[in-house]
């Protein structure tokens, strides 16, 4: 195994060995969350379903930071995820569940399909945060809607891209892997060293899927690099 990919499946281990720790503990959401939209995936979904799934998505986004102080979501309640639930769930992206990094390297289509989703996100929430500043007379900000947010829903429904916030950035920068934007070119980059690492990767997914749950390639590479980050931050303090 090369001694990078060593490292970063060693602390892969760390955080899966932390959230298996506490049976109760906040990064535990992300295996509650996805396991219940992947229970969905090929059903059609009733008004009590949608409630659910809201519920779901809301308290993995707060687990995961996307509620603080300054978010706009805070401004309103957990059913405002529906339109982006039912987009998600739309079966022109069901060949997006639980992608493996060699379709995304082999399959340019799945990629567009990938942007595409994330685009339409971005819509909807774009105007889900509109009416919550109006709601408060908040100026309205220029910025496009964050691919942060972005990345952590289709993480915790789709399980088809890492969440690109501000640790695992950080983690794709220490060994280069691909840029810490999330574009096609950086997706397609991270889903090639997966691919070329494969045997171990792969491996090492398997010891962690259990109780029922798979875990995605994408989530494996999510932890993987999160922890780096998170490591390279507590060295700099």
């Amino acid at each position: 195994m090369h001694q990078s990919v060593t490292e970063v499946i060693e602390n892969g281990s760390k955080l899966v060995a932390f959230m298996r720790a506490d049976e109760n503990g906040r990064y535990r959401s992300w295996e509650h969350c996805y396991s219940a939209f992947a229970g969905h995936k090929d059903k059609t979904f009733s008004e009590e379903d949608l409630d659910f799934l809201c519920l779901h998505l809301s308290f993995y986004l707060a687990s995961w930071g996307m509620y603080r102080g300054s978010s706009f979501l805070l401004q309103k309640d957990y059913r405002v995820h529906a339109t982006a639930i039912k987009e998600l769930l739309n079966p022109d992206y069901i060949d997006l569940w639980a992608v493996k990094c060699e379709d995304y390297t082999h399959n340019h289509i799945k990629l567009q399909k990938l942007f595409s989703l994330s685009n339409a996100l971005k819509e909807i929430y774009s105007g889900i945060r509109i009416s919550a500043n109006e709601a408060i007379n908040c100026e309205i900000p220029a910025q496009p809607i964050s691919d942060i947010l972005i990345t952590k829903i289709l993480m915790g429904t789709l399980g088809c891209v890492p969440a690109y916030d501000r640790y695992f950035k950080e983690g794709v920068k220490k060994y280069g892997v691909a840029a810490a934007l999330f574009t096609s070119r950086s997706i397609h980059n991270l889903s090639k060293y997966y691919v070329e690492n494969s045997d171990d990767f792969e491996s090492w997914r398997r010891t962690i899927s259990c109780e029922g749950l798979e875990y995605p390639q994408m989530k494996v590479l999510d932890m993987c690099f999160w922890q780096l980050g998170h490591n390279l931050d507590l060295n700099n303090q």
